[in-house]
């Protein structure tokens, strides 16, 4: 299976680095994207909107020939689910890594400090504790060295969809610093969050408690995560 993995923001291809050797090992082709404005701080982010990000993901779904697995992080919940709509029929399985499904006309974050065309990573201060959770000194270190600012166009956006075929492709949802049984209670409840995901007529949830940035603090548990997930689908989808 080809499995495509989105970052969330501030972060490049080379942030999946842990996560992949479980993949691979179980003879998984991965595909770990850097998105545009994202190849260096220096890098041109002028005019990148959340379009563009979505566009970088559809071309790599149509650069294979069977239908793909799309993993997106934080932010990159909204770009594959964007690109979920736009190929429905190519997607095997939407995964989201401490994230989820943003709906027509959302925003990712439009409250996230710019600097004309950048969002540079913020100071942590500036996040909730439930997003720190095991990210030490040394992985906050090593996350700030290698953040690349995130082009403000695609935190201010505005979601486009248009195909309801989306709501067929089946999804997990990686719970970190809010559980399953949190989403469980907003999707009763008719929050306006989870509003997609209640839409959806395949999504399994599971728990991986951590904070916002699992790839860093337990990236071997969601290798295995991710695992697990591809595994489940191929084995429903393979005749009996």
């Amino acid at each position: 299976m080809d499995i495509i993995l989105v970052p969330g923001f501030w972060l490049d291809a080379s942030s999946w680095s842990e996560v992949t050797p479980a993949l691979e090992a179980a003879g998984h082709r991965v595909h770990p994207l850097t998105l545009p404005g994202l190849e260096a701080v220096d890098a041109p982010r002028s005019g990148i909107g959340l379009s563009d990000h979505i566009d970088a993901v559809v071309a790599r779904i149509d650069s294979f020939d069977s239908p793909v697995v799309l993993v997106g992080h934080s932010g990159g919940g909204a770009i594959i689910y964007g690109a979920a709509d736009r190929r429905p029929d190519r997607v095997a399985r939407a995964i989201y890594v401490d994230s989820g499904p943003l709906g027509e006309g959302g925003v990712i974050n439009d409250e996230l400090p710019a600097e004309g065309d950048d969002v540079p990573l913020p100071p942590w201060e500036a996040f909730d504790d439930a997003d720190l959770v095991d990210l030490n000194d040394e992985l906050r270190s090593a996350f700030r060295a290698l953040a690349v600012p995130q082009p403000r166009g695609v935190a201010y956006d505005q979601q486009r969809l248009s195909d309801e075929r989306r709501f067929d492709v089946p999804a997990t949802v990686v719970a970190c610093e809010y559980s399953s049984a949190d989403l469980r209670q907003w999707i009763e409840a008719g929050h306006p969050y989870v509003a997609e995901l209640a839409r959806m007529r395949d999504v399994e949830y599971l728990d991986l408690p951590t904070g916002h940035w699992p790839q860093f603090t337990r990236p071997r548990e969601l290798g295995e995560i991710i695992l697990a997930a591809v595994d489940r689908g191929a084995a429903v989808d393979s005749p009996h």
